[in-house]
């Protein structure tokens, strides 16, 4: 259902009765820390998943290799109670504790790899072709978790639900696996927010880790991830997202990807729409440094839909006394992609973010 004629005239009257009651500067609450717990909690309530704190992650660390000035190895972990995860955790050379980035990789219909599509696999020969072609279609031929470990971060990246060593799904399998989720009082997009949180965790909890400088960075469906992580986790200090932005009602016009359902689920939360709109979960961040770069030519981001989002979370930040933590750009002629000129930019925030974190 992507057109008009197809859906039920009353979506669109659904559409405009949503007036976000609880996002900052409508809520009643007017101090901001106690309308960012508020705010928090609402999204916590609509992630129907629950926390998984007190699963050990229990890390199982292989395939040690060293890399271009840093050491690669996979971590298989515990981010939830029912499930082994497998990621990719890159050490810079040197004596740490090092700033960190929770790496979180995009959707893209690409299933066969997931932490491949941002770490080069120096462990599988097979999913190797894959990931070169994926990081020259999107990334300009670059890997951003041995760019961003070449620079000094300890990297880690793990494959969400789906993706890479936990699928592949095929693309008409996502809304069973979204239904089946939902039947037993579960939710797809809920366990990848919990799981994200648990990885920042992990991460904070390293030695080799300075915990107070931990950025959360992706693209495309990973950058939906990265703010959400920010806005949930206190261990994510910082965040990058990179073509994931945009008010809901101007992302829900005919045609758009969202209204085809199947990929939407892993960004769905039923339900939390009616106290927030997608900026106004992003703004539980602030005031952490915040990067959000747009392609203008993006045809799944309509551009009023990442203006009236990008006012929002100007908004907010300013209303922190923060404006200047907040980094918001589009480039005009770039359509969804990370391309080596908008990471260049990125990692040059990111390196200024990291160096004026607290000592």
């Amino acid at each position: 259902m992507t057109g008009t004629a197809d859906l039920p005239g009353f979506l669109t009257a659904l559409k405009d009765e949503l007036a976000f009651p609880l996002a900052w500067g409508t809520s009643p609450v007017r101090d901001f820390d106690q309308w960012r717990r508020t705010a928090r909690a609402v999204v916590e309530e609509h992630l129907i998943v629950g926390r998984q704190d007190g699963t050990p992650y229990d890390p199982e660390f292989t395939a040690r290799s060293d890399g271009d000035g840093y050491t690669r190895e996979l971590v298989t972990l515990s981010l939830t109670r029912h499930e082994r995860v497998r990621g990719a955790l890159l050490t810079p050379h040197g004596t740490g504790p090092f700033p960190a980035v929770l790496l979180l990789h995009d959707h893209g219909s690409r299933f066969d790899i997931g932490k491949e599509k941002s770490v080069r696999p120096w462990y599988d020969d097979a999913r190797l072709a894959s990931a070169e072609e994926w990081a020259g279609r999107y990334f300009g031929g670059r890997f951003t978790g041995d760019e961003l470990a070449r620079r000094g971060y300890v990297v880690f990246c793990a494959d969400a639900l789906g993706w890479g060593e936990r699928g592949p799904l095929a693309y008409e399998q996502q809304q069973a696996l979204a239904s089946n989720l939902y039947h037993l009082g579960s939710s797809l997009a809920g366990l990848h927010a919990r799981e994200d949180q648990r990885a920042a965790a992990f991460l904070a909890g390293l030695g080799r880790v300075d915990a107070r400088r931990i950025t959360a960075l992706g693209f495309s469906m990973g950058g939906y991830r990265a703010w959400q992580a920010a806005a949930l986790s206190d261990d994510v200090t910082a965040a990058a997202s990179v073509c994931w932005m945009t008010g809901l009602k101007e992302m829900m016009v005919p045609g758009n990807n969202t209204l085809r359902g199947q990929s939407a689920f892993h960004m769905l939360h039923p339900g939390l729409s009616r106290h927030l709109d997608i900026p106004d979960v992003a703004g539980i961040a602030a005031p952490k440094p915040m990067l959000f770069f747009h392609g203008g030519r993006d045809a799944l981001f309509p551009a009023d839909g990442v203006r009236a989002a990008y006012d929002k979370l100007r908004g907010v930040w300013r209303s922190c006394g923060a404006e200047e933590r907040l980094r918001l750009r589009t480039w005009p002629e770039r359509g969804h992609a990370f391309d080596a000129e908008m990471q260049d930019e990125a990692y040059a925030w990111l390196e200024s973010v990291t160096a004026a974190a607290p000592g």
